[in-house]
């Protein structure tokens, strides 16, 4: 017995023949189905009538696979809508600088520095900048006085505590707060330039590729500068 794979109704269940069409469709329409549903009742026993539940039910299978298949292509198109404005929106972002969570920076021949922020949850006497080398070496440390609860922006001129300018590479950065006899470090942000960015399959979003640092989400970004 033959299943329309859309409707679930078949002509052998409604007692008639299916005609032989050269080229028919499996699929059947709204309207091929309004006139298999009036055959049926043209053809339907008079001593055993169709019951109304058995119709409703017909017709609501028929509803239900049309709309799921509505939704389906609505679905389809705004994923495409959807990847289409991600890709206007990534592209505007090369060559720009974003404000990113990470403690490891990427020191750019000519670039002036590294800059960042912090995340202070509370007030602290004094906030600390240290600034390590690839071996763990301090190189740096700046002392930024009093400050209160918020966001708190850094910057480093890229040079060590001699005064000289260091060699381009990668350095971490840790911020810290101190309150009398107390210590704890701050969630650090940095700055960094994006270079390319790479669009996900399936709407799975955007992520950009940032100079020496490797790659980062779009969720990821703090600011955009």
């Amino acid at each position: 017995m033959s299943i329309d794979n859309t409707t679930g109704v078949s002509w052998e269940s409604l007692g008639l023949n299916r005609p032989e069409e050269k080229g028919r469709k499996e699929d059947v329409g709204q309207e091929q189905f309004l006139e298999l549903m009036l055959a049926q009742l043209q053809n339907q026993d008079p001593l055993q009538p169709m019951e109304n539940g058995e119709f409703l039910s017909q017709m609501a299978q028929f509803s239900s696979a049309k709309g799921i298949q509505e939704m389906s292509l609505s679905l389809e198109s705004f994923t495409q809508s959807l990847t289409s404005s991600q890709a206007l929106q990534a592209s505007s972002l090369i060559g720009r600088q974003v404000l990113v969570p990470g403690e490891i920076a990427w020191l750019e021949e000519g670039s002036g520095g590294i800059s960042g922020a912090a995340r202070l949850p509370g007030g602290a006497s004094d906030v600390v900048l240290s600034v390590y080398d690839a071996s763990g070496a301090l190189v740096q440390r700046i002392s930024y006085g009093p400050q209160e609860a918020g966001q708190f922006r850094f910057s480093w001129d890229g040079t060590g505590s001699d005064g000289q300018p260091v060699a381009p590479g990668h350095y971490r950065i840790g911020v810290e707060m101190r309150s009398g006899e107390e210590s704890r470090a701050a969630e650090t942000m940095l700055v960094s330039r994006v270079e390319s960015v790479t669009l996900g399959k399936g709407g799975q979003g955007v992520t950009l590729n940032l100079a020496g640092l490797g790659s980062a989400s779009m969720s990821e970004v703090r600011e955009i500068m």
